[in-house]
């Protein structure tokens, strides 16, 4: 894109995470583990739920699209992290960039969304995912629609680990309060609400296991709900400090350590909290072990007993 002073945009460089060579290649490593890590937790969860008729609830449904967009978040980021990690830069086209914004600001407002219809009925499912689905989708396309019409200058250097919103409008030449606005206008109806819908659920929740009788049913439902309740809070405290609260004068190291809690903490810890630690997965798990198993066992049988029968 063309700026006020005639320079043309091609390429945005990337350079977000700058370390001493030794420093980089630890990082390189924990950055990869960690996204193995979130890819076989999320994707274990889809295969369970997929596999097992004792997980067709309205639960683990709307966990099966949280775990498909958390997959969607941490391929469309960590990639670029080990990238930048190993090179010192990554140089994307601005379109690229721009379509990276896109699939970013269309997972974290559904992930909202998400995290809001865990508790709805079984028959409201389909409806609630699909309206997640079009409301992110049209609040992203709203953003891109309002930064298409800016004018953006050179050098085209961002100093983050992926296409955000600020460090691109930190590149246009005009005024960006409306943007903004609209994004705090966004925010509201995709953030802030969703939050409270999730607190006041909780709230209810939290008065219901105080009526337990048992000490011990208690203790184990407050360590439940207040583990869900610590991702939520801690995703949506970092969303709205980056995206609801003016920053400036913010250190943009304290805004990319904030940014990798919800691009590559809540994917990674989602799987943890909200399936691996529930009985009913456990289970689940274990009789996929067992199925594969009696798979491989009557395979090697059946082998066995060929050979005895060809062999004679």
């Amino acid at each position: 894109m063309e700026g006020k002073n005639g320079t043309t945009i091609s390429y945005i460089h990337l350079v977000g995470l700058q370390t001493p060579q030794p420093i980089a290649l630890l990082l390189f490593f924990l950055f990869l583990m960690l996204y193995c890590t979130t890819l076989c937790g999320n994707l274990l969860i889809i295969t369970l739920v997929s596999y097992s008729r004792s997980l067709q609830s309205p639960m683990y449904f709307f966990l099966t699209h949280l775990s498909l967009s958390d997959i969607i978040l941490v391929t469309e980021i960590l990639p670029n992290i080990l990238h930048i990690v190993l090179m010192k830069e990554a140089k994307i086209l601005f379109s690229n960039c721009i379509a990276q914004f896109y699939f970013f600001g269309t997972v974290e407002p559904l992930e909202c969304l998400l995290l809001t219809t865990l508790t709805m009925r079984l028959q409201l499912c389909w409806i609630l995912v699909i309206t997640c689905w079009i409301l992110s989708n049209l609040a992203v396309s709203i953003e891109i629609i309002t930064i298409s019409k800016l004018h953006f200058c050179g050098p085209g250097s961002i100093d983050h680990f992926f296409c955000d919103l600020d460090p691109i409008l930190g590149l246009a030449c005009n005024d960006t309060a409306f943007v903004r606005l609209e994004v705090m206008c966004l925010g509201a109806f995709l953030v802030v609400i969703p939050f409270f819908i999730i607190t006041i659920s909780y709230g209810y929740i939290i008065f219901t296991i105080s009526k337990i009788p048992s000490i011990t049913g208690r203790q184990k439902a407050f360590s439940t709900c207040s583990s869900h309740l610590t991702v939520v809070s801690i995703y949506f405290a970092t969303l709205g400090s980056v995206y609801m609260v003016p920053n400036k004068g913010q250190s943009w190291n304290i805004t990319k350590f904030l940014s990798l809690l919800y691009t590559v903490g809540t994917p990674l810890i989602n799987p943890i909290i909200y399936s691996l630690r529930n009985e009913e997965l456990k289970n689940a798990v274990g009789k996929l072990i067992n199925n594969f198993r009696n798979l491989n066992f009557n395979r090697k049988k059946e082998i066995v007993v060929n050979v005895i029968k060809y062999a004679r």
